[in-house]
């Protein structure tokens, strides 16, 4: 029995480690589990929570204010005297006492009715503020996402390679053991032969390095995640197809309109401007009279009176009301000051909107014209790879037959190898340059499903 239970057990931990080795991450997998674990990520949450903390207490200055407080006072007199006498809230009061106790109660209140609505702007500006660490938060994302777009693709870029690595090193391989059988029947010079295991040895090592370079693109990949320590990782790759490089280019000018309707960076600036704009209300406050109403409640005791304590609180007790009205007259040029700041903000923050779109027009435009040239570029190196693979399958029939040199032969084989390597680059730098359009042009909520949009 225990046996059995142990065999379970194993069976279990091991079909759970195939399952979890076996995993191959998607692209849009690999998106969602950044935006959910990245510590970047999560630092901006902390500063969105902050910022709505900042609104809930700009609402609360529109409150009054009210707060309660007592004095509790023991007073000593070494030398009293019988007859002395003392008034207190119109109470005459005679003790002999060395010791006395007196106490204070009160609650007040405070309200600042107008202080030339700089309260409510300062609402405004934090509820602003709060939006703005939303875009900020959008930000940081859409950056991640295009930092993870661009690894995959370079994932699936070099994964292909390698299996044009592949098919290289098995020709080389094949035309190696030709050229030993040729060397047998003396139709190929030793030193021939030299060379085509030095191209077999070539094409291997090229095997390795672009391995190598997977595992290390993988490694990246793994690290944005915030994927540590010795978890499994793997991406999926969907069967190549040329569909996606060669299918339609969106227009230039449509995705630049889209990215400025939905890019959280143009976003954010606009946030700026009005932030700025609030600022410059704020700092005109400091010349506008501010009003405020006060209120009090007062009472006190003390162990000097006759009188019962609950008396005494009765008797004491105190209600107050004001108003008070603080009309600036000279401020040492301070609200001047705030005020010229604040419009230099302002036209700060328009010269940054601006500049913001500049940038992003940029870079727009570069993406179009490298999907476009790498669009044209893969269209005709599909056409170089059918030439260089007719000639290399007719070269090598003719090698074989001892029409052709070695050095013709390799020559048309670096060729084709040439040919191909051009068209993978081609083929994924137009893939991934219309995956960067697709970003600029979707708003911070679009997703890609199974690896592509």
């Amino acid at each position: 029995m225990n046996r059995l239970l142990i065999s379970m057990v194993l069976a279990t931990l091991s079909t759970n480690a195939f399952c979890q080795s076996s995993r191959q991450w998607t692209l849009q997998e690999c998106i969602d589990y950044a935006i959910a674990n990245n510590i970047s990520l999560k630092k901006k949450s902390l500063a969105k929570q902050s910022a709505a903390e900042d609104v809930e207490q700009a609402k609360a200055q529109l409150m009054p204010s009210l707060n309660a407080s007592t004095t509790q006072t023991l007073g000593f007199r070494p030398w009293p005297n019988e007859t002395t006498s003392m008034v207190s809230n119109g109470t005459v009061q005679r003790s002999v006492d060395k010791w006395s106790y007196n106490g204070t109660y009160g609650i007040n209140a405070n309200w600042t009715v107008w202080n030339g609505n700089k309260n409510h702007n300062t609402l405004k500006l934090n509820k602003l503020t709060a939006e703005q660490a939303v875009s900020d938060s959008a930000i940081t994302a859409k950056t991640i996402e295009e930092q993870i777009t661009q690894l995959y693709v370079q994932i699936l870029y070099t994964a292909e390679a390698i299996k044009v690595n592949k098919y290289s090193y098995e020709t080389s391989l094949a035309n190696e053991k030709r050229g030993e059988e040729m060397v047998k029947v003396g139709k190929m010079s030793k030193a021939d032969l030299a060379q085509l295991s030095a191209q077999t040895a070539t094409d291997k090592y090229g095997i390795v390095e672009t391995e190598s370079n997977l595992a290390k693109y993988k490694s990246q990949l793994k690290q944005l995640l915030e994927i540590t320590g010795e978890t499994p990782f793997d991406v999926a790759v969907p069967a190549s197809s040329d569909s996606e490089a060669t299918a339609s280019i969106p227009g230039l000018t449509a995705v630049y309109d889209n990215a400025i309707t939905n890019r959280p960076e143009i976003m954010y600036s606009q946030l700026g401007i009005k932030q700025s704009n609030l600022n410059i209300a704020i700092a005109k406050a400091g010349w506008m009279p501010t009003v405020s109403i006060t209120g009090s409640a007062m009472t006190s005791s003390s162990s000097m009176n006759d009188n019962s304590w609950g008396n005494q609180i009765k008797t004491n007790f105190d209600i107050g009301i004001g108003a008070t009205l603080s009309v600036p007259i000279c401020d040492q040029r301070q609200t001047k000051t705030a005020v010229n700041k604040a419009k230099i903000q302002r036209e700060n923050a328009i010269l940054e909107l601006e500049d913001m779109k500049k940038q992003i027009w940029n870079t727009v435009e570069s993406y179009w014209i490298d999907a476009n040239n790498n669009q044209q570029k893969f269209i005709a190196a599909k056409a170089s790879v059918e030439s260089a693979e007719a000639s290399y399958t007719l070269m090598s029939e003719q090698f074989k037959m001892g029409l052709k040199n070695i050095v013709e032969l390799m020559t048309s084989k670096s060729n084709l190898l040439k040919a191909q390597q051009d068209m993978l680059q081609s083929k994924y730098m137009t893939i991934l340059s219309k995956e960067m359009l697709s970003n600029y042009s979707a708003p911070p909520q679009h997703k890609i499903v199974n690896g592509t949009r």
